[in-house]
């Protein structure tokens, strides 16, 4: 298979290219800046390209001779559309590590043609949103007919830039859930609850995480929030900034914010994700009262996002699936997060 990884040159795309040169794999890497891309290139003995994504027939002519193409350039809800449309252009497999609520439901409105294309895209195959996917997936296996379902994790991995200006776009949009089978604006810190991720019980609140989106396209449960721990101010600070979100969305506060990110932001080193690992947890309910709890613990969220990301690439080149849009889980199945390095194993319950 020839491929590209699109965002070379970004925080967690370098890591991926380093990880999969280290495999004995030859990507080709590319970016908007050659700057940028040329170095590693040059290091890990790699072809390169530099092209933006502006022109939608420039794009399609530099993906013309490549199989897949893993896309890490974010923020992703300015780039996906333009890199998907490119895919769809050139019968390019599609593959990102977004966990933006905007892309997943997009790239899913575009089934039909990405079917007729005769592709593969499956958003989400990093930390973003693997873990909570597959145990979503599982959950599902256990309670069939659950009508609620709750997801989190908890981690103490730092931010990389890319991640740190998604977060940014994110606090003039508010919250997200899967209502009723119906994607909803909640407010900021909408549900607040005790939750044991792994490691005792935490305060936890609601998050607009991509799997209101993706646990609905893999198991088709109504009802699904997903949650991460926080201390009380944060969670007061949350239902506080309800109220001043609409000034997030200016863009002089936007721009202010960005540039903070690209001085201050750097990304956790190796010493660090390797000593942190991430507790994943899920509870589904049905309407009888009955639940189900999983809990596994994964290695850090950006080892997982290499690690996860060259599984899924493997899988397309090796299995051939049928072409069409795809959950990481309704990919590869629900085992595929306890495959990968430094996973254990779902730890089932009725509590």
């Amino acid at each position: 298979m020839r491929w590209m990884i699109y965002g070379a040159n970004g925080y967690t795309g370098e890591l991926i290219a380093r990880n999969a040169r280290g495999q004995g794999l030859k990507p080709i890497l590319a970016g908007r800046r050659e700057a940028k891309v040329a170095p590693l290139a040059e290091q890990e003995g790699l072809e390169y390209r530099v092209f933006s994504l502006d022109d939608p027939d420039t794009l399609a002519d530099e993906l013309a001779d490549v199989d897949l193409v893993l896309h890490c350039a974010g923020p992703f809800s300015r780039t996906s559309r333009a890199m998907l449309e490119g895919c769809l252009k050139a019968r390019t497999h599609y593959l990102d590590i977004t966990g933006e609520v905007a892309v997943f439901e997009h790239v899913f409105a575009q089934a039909a043609r990405v079917e007729q294309a005769g592709i593969i895209a499956c958003p989400g195959v990093g930390f973003d949103v693997i873990p909570t996917d597959c145990v979503a997936a599982r959950l599902k296996e256990a309670l069939p007919d659950a009508r609620e379902l709750s997801l989190g994790f908890s981690t103490r991995s730092g931010l990389s830039p890319g991640t740190a200006k998604t977060l940014v776009e994110g606090l003039a949009d508010g919250g997200r859930a899967r209502i009723n089978g119906q994607l909803a604006e909640v407010p900021l810190g909408w549900k607040v609850r005790r939750i044991d991720f792994g490691a005792g019980p935490q305060w936890a609140m609601t998050i607009p995480w991509g799997d209101v989106t993706t646990a609905w396209q893999s198991t088709g449960i109504e009802n699904i929030q997903v949650f991460v721990p926080a201390p009380r101010w944060l969670i007061w600070a949350a239902k506080a900034g309800n109220v001043t979100r609409p000034l997030m969305s200016l863009p002089v506060i936007q721009g202010y914010l960005k540039s903070l990110v690209d001085r201050r932001v750097k990304g956790p080193d190796e010493q660090t994700r390797a000593r942190l690992t991430t507790h994943v947890w899920g509870e589904a309910r049905n309407g009888a009262g009955e639940q189900r709890v999983i809990r596994l613990r994964t290695a850090n969220g950006y080892a997982l996002t290499v690690d996860g990301a060259l599984a899924v690439r493997r899988f397309i080149e090796e299995q051939a699936p049928a072409p069409g849009c795809y959950t990481p889980s309704k990919l590869c199945g629900a085992q595929l997060v306890e495959e990968l390095p430094g996973s254990g194993h779902f730890e089932v319950s009725e509590c």
